[in-house]
């Protein structure tokens, strides 16, 4: 629901609430309940989330609290799954120019931020967070387990 993201957080409905949690953190678990018994030989789960899950972003609200749920889920998830072989990482990825994303309110705003902020003075492409994905589920990265991996072009570790 639009109003639930561009409102005060404090009115955000009840059902939009519980929308964002659902389709943006609970998704994971139950899809993960669902893959988990076909990884017999060990896996790798990826799911993607926003800076918006540990900071505040204008116009993002109560999607905030679902990626950071998210975010969490993937810390617990690694834990139970970790025995098993199978690893649940993050990708929180910076904003990308896309068609999907033109949508957003605000969103050349904020790549333009982004593009003046970042270390890399630009923004990330669809194709380096496929790259970060393919690293995470690769061996590679076997290693690596609950963690969230920031593909942001280093907008993440700036202050102001």
């Amino acid at each position: 629901n639009k109003e639930d993201l561009s409102g005060e957080f404090s009115q955000t409905s009840r059902d939009g609430f519980s929308l964002a949690l659902d389709i943006s953190s609970y998704s994971l678990n139950r899809l993960t309940a669902a893959w988990k018994h076909l990884m017999t030989d060990g896996g790798s789960i990826v799911t993607l989330s926003y800076l918006g899950g540990v900071k505040v972003i204008p116009n993002y609200n109560v999607m905030g609290v679902a990626k950071a749920a998210l975010e969490m889920s993937v810390r617990y998830l690694a834990a139970e799954l970790g025995p098993q072989t199978i690893r649940v990482n993050a990708i929180s990825a910076g904003p990308i120019r896309t068609l999907a994303s033109s949508a957003v309110g605000g969103i050349m705003d904020m790549i333009h931020h982004v593009e003046k902020v970042a270390p890399l003075r630009r923004t990330v492409t669809q194709e380096e967070v496929g790259k970060a994905a393919a690293f995470l589920c690769s061996d590679l990265a076997s290693g690596i387990t609950g963690q969230v991996l920031y593909v942001d072009a280093g907008y993440e570790i700036m202050g102001m």
